[in-house]
């Protein structure tokens, strides 16, 4: 009988990690297009203020409390994805210098320290979530609770990916890969 995924089975070597992986599979998937979506929207938004400004001599009165909380929504789903592929500001001076049986074990130890630190980050965000619901933004009718909601769900993101660097399961992908010719994955 055919897996009908193979490509889980080079990465995990139990059931519970392969149904991990795939959970954080459609998680990465969504908060990557999230990103583009998030990223985009921004970007048009700032030059639609920037042509009603300068050209039409008007402004978009939301324009920069909605830009900002796109950027925040940006870099907070984006976090996550540097963390599952370890692009942090780091400084491994004294860690080179270990053999690399104890440098794993010292990423693993950081791992679950950078959890604990954000299970915390994610248990401070409800409540920073629920003390904001009723403040509503100065230009447009919602809650600025919004943005803790980013800090949030990034905290929990990050946290499936220090698991993941716990157990030693090696991340998929969350870009798609490329489905036609010429095209780079």
């Amino acid at each position: 009988m055919k897996p009908r995924a193979p490509w889980l089975e080079a990465h995990a070597s139990s059931s519970i990690q392969r149904r991990f992986l795939v959970m954080m599979l459609a998680i990465d998937r969504t908060s990557y297009y999230l990103v583009i979506l998030t990223m985009g929207l921004m970007t048009l938004l700032v030059a639609a203020q920037v042509f009603a400004r300068y050209i039409l001599g008007t402004s978009i009165d939301s324009a920069d409390e909605l830009s900002r909380l796109f950027f925040v929504w940006t870099i907070f789903l984006a976090i996550p994805h540097g963390i599952k592929i370890g692009i942090h500001v780091g400084i491994d001076a004294l860690a080179g210098l270990l053999p690399v049986n104890a440098q794993k074990q010292l990423a693993r130890l950081m791992a679950l320290a950078s959890a604990l630190v954000m299970a915390a980050l994610f248990w401070l965000s409800l409540g920073a979530i629920g003390d904001k619901w009723q403040q509503l933004m100065p230009t447009i009718p919602v809650t600025a609770a919004v943005f803790y909601i980013a800090v949030l769900i990034s905290a929990g993101h990050s946290l499936l990916h220090l698991i993941a660097q716990i157990w030693q399961v090696e991340p998929l992908p969350s870009a798609p890969a490329a489905s036609r010719e010429g095209e780079t994955s």
